[in-house]
């Protein structure tokens, strides 16, 4: 295994690097689930009442 400082400087990324994609990411994410839940509504509503239903029995 290598130790992550050893990496070549052009390997490293920054956190800020990892950030951003990672916003990105996210935000790609919420807009394909957003279109999924127009295109398929009743499959959209099930998935809101399972989840309803699983928090309402979590237990803090």
């Amino acid at each position: 295994m290598r130790n992550p400082e050893e990496e070549s400087p052009e390997r490293l990324e920054t956190d800020a690097d990892r950030r951003r994609r990672r916003a990105q990411f996210l935000r790609e994410l919420t807009e394909a689930r957003e279109l999924r839940d127009r295109v398929q509504p009743r499959r959209a509503k099930a998935a809101r009442l399972r989840h309803a239903m699983r928090m309402r029995s979590f237990r803090w």
